[in-house]
């Protein structure tokens, strides 16, 4: 059985910083990229930054320069310092493999709020 479980969200106010923890379990997670999204209410659920099993990163326009996507493989970690948070980035927060995301297969996230 494969889970994700995220924490780390909160409420912080515009400019300030979080950093979300991501704990994966039922699989062999150094060989998988590991992805966050983020989903508002109503809206698409979308990716905001990945890293590859290798380590190297990729983040959607909206967040590079903010953000920063890290792994902890002897952890089965990943995570996701937000810095500089603006109001538009309130959202749940997921995280996922390529192949859990295909599947549909997601934990409960990890809601973001930043006030404006």
């Amino acid at each position: 059985q494969v889970q994700f479980v995220e924490s780390g969200g909160g409420l912080v106010q515009p400019g300030g910083s979080l950093k979300l923890s991501c704990a994966a379990s039922g699989i062999t997670f150094s060989i998988y990229n590991m992805n966050w999204y983020r989903q508002t209410p109503g809206k698409q659920r979308l990716l905001v930054a990945q890293i590859t099993s290798g380590g190297n990163t990729n983040y959607a326009t909206s967040v590079k320069g903010r953000f920063i996507i890290s792994r902890d493989n002897a952890k089965n970690m990943v995570y996701l310092q937000m810095n500089n948070l603006q109001p538009e980035d309130t959202a749940v927060y997921y995280c996922n493999t390529n192949r859990g995301y295909a599947s549909g297969s997601w934990g409960q996230g990890t809601q973001v709020t930043v006030s404006s």
